[in-house]
């Protein structure tokens, strides 16, 4: 069986992150599998495994709106279409909005089945009406609908009718293997240290992170804050935490791709996120042990941690004095720090690559044959992510 996975780019981000597993994944059970962006290798965070084609469509650039843009556009369904018929994949696999749409347009009236997925909660992802359009002409014609979450689900089964909805969320890494770049981890001696992970961008919240803990310093003076990840918001949060007279507190170490040793030296790990899908980080933290503090976002965090038996959610959300007080309270209390680390390490099990798998198992041609609509609609049910079951 042949997979062909569509994604932008594989230059960082969660998404691209679980491309790259997923075809690693299917590649170790001797299926064919290949990998279709429109950036080239040259921007890859991660690394394409040995044996996987790649193919680069070369059509990243902008394309603006307009009769440019639906050009633009034609351009690369014709791209895709013509790779697609090349190369006969089983099934194609559109990863994000964007790839998902061209993935179906591009394999209309071809002998293949397409899944396509979201990987962001869609109400927090602004896009141009046009794309608007045609996701709602796209998604009921794919075989099926992958959401991350239930709150997901619920939102494409309510706006985009006729969508066949399957949830799958994404597989925790564990144990988190070390990639570049390697930053060393500070000793940070007798102090405690606060985590958080994520792009530097308004979405993560970190903006109200650093106004929560500005609240907390002189309470918590043997604590800091350390914040892993890039992106444009660095120096707006930089002008923040020099105003806070938090320099000395709060640290922007950039992105570190030894994540595993900055979970180990943490205390206590926070998200902040106005709005998530579901996030990576949160479960890479949880598995490495950490007590974790989240906001009750839309979706979520509310579908990974079980409130206060192996995490806190923050209510209300984007908030600041609510995070503070959630904060200050794990802050005091080691032990119940303590508690909470203890049963956070069951996303090992409640998120494993072979349950997750198991449900992506079920979506795929079934010995390269393809099933038809009906028997995609009979798995809606069965394909729930092991939280469901608390």
């Amino acid at each position: 069986m042949h997979i062909m996975i569509v994604i932008h780019s594989l230059r960082g981000g969660g998404a691209e992150r679980v491309a790259v597993d997923l075809s690693a994944y299917w590649q170790r059970l001797g299926y064919q599998v290949s990998i279709v962006t429109q950036m080239s290798e040259k921007t890859d965070a991660y690394p394409v495994p040995a044996g996987i084609k790649r193919y680069v469509m070369g059509t990243a650039h902008e394309s603006g709106g307009g009769l440019r843009g639906a050009l633009a556009n034609w351009r690369r369904v014709r791209r895709l279409r013509k790779l697609i018929k090349k190369h006969k994949p089983d099934c194609v696999l559109g990863m994000m909005t964007t790839a998902s749409i061209l993935a179906v347009m591009a394999a209309k009236g071809l002998p293949c089945r397409v899944i396509v997925s979201e990987h962001t909660h869609p109400p927090m992802k602004k896009l141009p009406e046009s794309w608007v359009r045609l996701r709602r002409w796209a998604y009921p014609r794919a075989h099926a609908v992958v959401a991350l979450t239930g709150g997901t689900a619920r939102w494409i089964r309510d706006h985009i009718p006729g969508s066949r909805v399957v949830v799958i969320p994404n597989a925790v890494r564990w144990p988190l293997q070390p990639q570049e770049p390697h930053v060393p981890v500070p000793n940070k001696g007798d102090r405690l240290r606060l985590l958080a992970v994520g792009r530097l961008h308004l979405v993560k919240g970190f903006d109200l992170l650093i106004q929560a803990f500005a609240m907390l310093a002189n309470y918590f003076p043997d604590w800091d804050l350390v914040i892993l990840g890039e992106g444009d918001e660095r120096a707006a949060l930089q002008k923040q935490i020099d105003e806070a007279g938090l320099t000395k507190r709060v640290y922007l170490v950039g992105r570190v791709g030894n994540m595993a040793e900055w979970y180990q030296s943490a205390d206590l790990y926070v998200l902040s996120s106005r709005a998530e899908g579901l996030s990576n980080t949160l479960l890479e933290a949880m598995a490495s042990g950490l007590a974790v503090v989240a906001t009750d976002c839309d979706t979520g965090p509310r579908e990974i941690i079980r409130d206060n038996i192996d995490g806190v959610l923050v209510n209300p959300p984007e908030n600041a004095d609510a995070l503070a007080a959630h904060l200050s309270d794990l802050m005091a209390r080691p032990l119940k720090r303590t508690a909470l680390a203890r049963r956070a390490i069951d996303v090992r099990d409640r998120f494993s690559v072979p349950i997750v798998m198991a449900q992506w198992e079920r979506l795929l041609p079934r010995d390269g044959k393809n099933q038809t609509n009906s028997e995609a609609s009979s798995h809606q049910e069965a394909a729930v992510p092991p939280q469901s079951e608390q």
